[in-house]
């Protein structure tokens, strides 16, 4: 592999990106420990901004620092995932009641257009992923708290270290796709209280699908 260039922002913030999503497709396995003199070889870089990258993904919970011992993919247990799926339910769900209130007409089309990708998208699992986050975080935008935007950013990355399991699971994209036709319809009604509920209901399926 190519030596990495220093791009506007900082190298090591470059390569969390890249070691974030190696982790993010499975190709650095849950448990699996970080081989920093492979990966700084791949790379051609030093260990330090490689070692610099770490510690933002160990902030992120991706992965777990060991003193003396190195870095491993973190390993989500069931209590974890029921933690993050919990606060997400509550975070998502008070944003989706604020769009449900405050939103424009154009704002609430941008979510309709989403929602139509969405449902075009069942034959196609990376597809439904990635439009269904869409979705997730344009709703967080339009309710506008960059402190609930962050924590969720957050959340939803140690999420994913097990959400592609979840979604791979019998019927459950279609399942989903129903849950989001009910917060979609509470959304387009103005209705902030059945949103919420609406959105609540769906992280609680998503636990007992990813669990």
């Amino acid at each position: 592999m190519a030596a990495l260039s220093l791009a506007p922002r900082a190298l090591y913030e470059e390569v969390a990106e890249l070691l974030r999503q190696r982790i993010f497709r499975r190709e650095l396995e849950p448990g699996s420990w970080i081989d920093e003199l492979k990966i700084a070889e791949e790379y051609g870089i030093s260990r330090t901004p490689l070692r610099e990258a770490l510690k933002v993904l160990a902030a992120e919970g991706l992965v777990t620092m060991k003193v003396r011992r190195g870095a491993y993919v973190t390993e989500v247990s069931e209590k974890d995932l029921a933690d993050v799926y919990h606060l997400l339910s509550l975070l998502e769900s008070d944003a989706a009641g604020v769009v449900a209130r405050v939103a424009t007409d154009a704002e609430m089309g941008e979510l309709k257009a989403l929602h139509a990708e969405l449902e075009a998208a069942v034959g196609d699992r990376d597809r439904f992923f990635a439009i269904n986050e869409r979705f997730h975080m344009r709703l967080l935008e339009l309710a506008s708290n960059r402190w609930r935007d962050q924590m969720v950013a957050d959340l939803r990355k140690v999420m994913k270290l097990n959400r592609h399991n979840s979604l791979l699971k019998s019927g459950r994209i279609e399942e989903s796709l129903t849950e989001h036709r009910a917060i979609m319809a509470a959304l387009a009604a103005r209705d902030p209280q059945a949103a919420s509920q609406r959105m609540q209901e769906h992280f609680s399926h998503g636990l007992e699908a990813a669990a």
